[in-house]
């Protein structure tokens, strides 16, 4: 199988198995989908759907956000983990979201990655899940799948993003990132694994593992 079959297989096998695609994180709007992914950051999309609703009970937009200290922000949010950074990069992003955007969520990359603890990888998820902007975000499991895969060499992230744009349509990338996702930790988790459950592995990738 040559490499444009393989990526056709990914496809197809992902397609039968994922047609929908709902979001992970819970969310209502732009902003909360921003917070709730700079919360995931080291942390499960369930750990974090379990803390956003008593976030949000309390500020589910910048106004309200900057209305509370930083302390309190971080009491709420411990147990997703690094609640200090991440804390701080709430309260700052939601005073900046104010100052500099009229209290909306910019639209671009530029604006977004401005934000404090807002790296590339969160800028993808909200353009491509809140805007509709083709995007191709890349977590663990994505970084991982592609390696196995052999459609990247797995050397770092912005290698794998960028084989991902290459190999993939357009089109396809924002449904395409979450079946990848549901895929990997269905079928092909980082411990655990067994290639006899990964189909895709098992047809494209089987080499790397033998």
């Amino acid at each position: 199988m040559n490499k444009k079959e393989s990526v056709q297989f990914v496809i197809d096998t992902l397609e039968e198995l994922y047609p929908k695609t709902p979001i992970p994180l819970d969310h209502k709007d732009p902003y909360t989908l921003l917070i709730a992914v700079l919360l995931s950051a080291q942390s499960t999309d369930a750990r974090v759907n379990t803390i956003t609703p008593l976030l949000f009970a309390k500020a589910n937009n910048p106004y309200d956000m900057v209305k509370l200290s930083i302390e309190e922000i971080k009491a709420i949010i411990r147990p997703v983990g690094l609640s200090p950074m991440k804390s701080k990069g709430i309260y700052g992003l939601s005073k900046m979201i104010i100052e500099l955007h009229d209290g909306n969520v910019p639209n671009n990359f530029a604006d977004l990655e401005a934000f404090p603890s807002v790296g590339h990888k969160t800028a993808s998820v909200v353009m491509s899940q809140a805007f509709g902007v083709p995007a191709f975000p890349v977590d663990t499991h994505i970084h991982r799948l592609m390696y196995r895969w052999k459609l990247s060499n797995g050397k770092n992230v912005v290698q794998t993003e960028k084989d991902a744009k290459r190999l993939f349509p357009r089109e396809l990338w924002n449904k395409l990132h979450l079946q990848i996702i549901y895929y990997g930790r269905e079928y092909s988790p980082a411990r655990g694994f067994d290639i006899n459950k990964d189909i895709i592995t098992k047809t494209i990738g089987r080499k790397e593992f033998l």
